[in-house]
């Protein structure tokens, strides 16, 4: 029989066979590992030195910064050699303490901030109105922008002239400037807020069934709260640099003279030591309040939150 009369199916089988024996599984010879003797890592959480400890804390890296100016001051000021151009740290905390202790600087610091607190709520009510017009209608977003672009770019001590012919000196004129410092920041900053709200939580509000003042409660101002948060540090500073500005122009009002007047009185008696220790009484309210109050506020909300880090 030729090889060609071979059958096909047993060459069919005949390659099967050889492909199971191909597929077949490899034996590999079985091995133990050695068990390796245990390592001693020593103690994982190890605490952190007592410096790494205190710099953790910004209290402690500022008041090290402070402290690191301070030092910068009382150098310059006793190489310079010239207490009534560039009194120094010392000469000037003795011109505060003295201030403080026979009560002109809480006097004058008791004004300014009553002050400021009238036209600082005044400029917030009145930025939530055009805020809210700006969120409701098409026409107050108009309104909102229109505005925004031409007063927002305008200082606040320009418009004192203005308040001199209105108000005369006292502190309505006062409020005035305030007001027109404080609005636009506000209003702006809160606007832009409402507009970032994604559309998202604009439906989950209203699947639980919000709508009004719920609705802008509930959804709207807690995920706009960090701009509207910055827009209120804006307006106080601009607020308060704004106060002692015009009180320096404005001078005594209602009888009694503010911070702004304090400093103006010790720079024609050529006190220097009092204008600095005035303008440093300006900085630590700054501090205050941007530290103590704005840093509250952050923790017990936007941080709480999640919303910021």
């Amino acid at each position: 029989m030729s090889q060609s009369a071979v059958p096909q199916s047993a060459v069919s089988q005949s390659a099967v066979s050889q492909s199971a024996v191909k597929l077949q599984p490899v034996v590999r010879p079985e091995y133990v590992n050695a068990t390796l003797p245990p390592v001693v890592t020593g103690q994982v959480e190890a605490p952190l030195p007592l410096v790494q400890r205190l710099f953790a804390h910004t209290l402690v890296r500022r008041l090290l910064i402070l402290a690191v100016l301070a030092v910068v001051w009382e150098i310059y000021a006793r190489w310079l050699d010239n207490p009534l151009m560039f009194p120094s740290f010392s000469e000037t905390l003795g011109a505060l303490w003295d201030n403080t202790v026979n009560g002109v600087i809480p006097q004058r610091l008791g004004v300014s901030l009553r002050v400021l607190v009238m036209g600082y709520a005044i400029g917030i009510g009145i930025a939530a109105i055009f805020t809210t017009l700006a969120v409701s209608t098409r026409f107050g977003t108009d309104l909102l922008s229109t505005l925004t672009a031409m007063f927002n770019p305008m200082p606040a001590i320009a418009l004192l002239p203005l308040a001199l012919l209105w108000f005369g000196l006292g502190v309505p004129g006062l409020v005035f400037v305030i007001v027109h410092s404080v609005l636009w920041a506000v209003a702006l900053n809160a606007h832009s807020g409402f507009l970032a709200v994604s559309d998202t939580q604009r439906m989950a509000g209203q699947t639980f069934g919000l709508s009004g003042l719920r609705f802008v409660a509930l959804i709207l101002i807690p995920a706009a709260f960090p701009a509207i948060l910055s827009g209120l540090k804006i307006g106080w500073a601009f607020a308060w640099r704004t106060l002692i500005a015009a009180e320096l122009v404005f001078g005594v009002s209602a009888g009694q003279g503010g911070l702004g007047w304090f400093i103006f009185e010790n720079r024609n008696l050529l006190e220097t030591a009092g204008v600095f220790a005035g303008l440093m009484t300006v900085m630590l309210v700054g501090l205050f309040v941007e530290g103590v109050i704005f840093q509250t506020i952050e923790r017990y909300t936007v941080r709480r939150w999640g919303m910021q880090r």
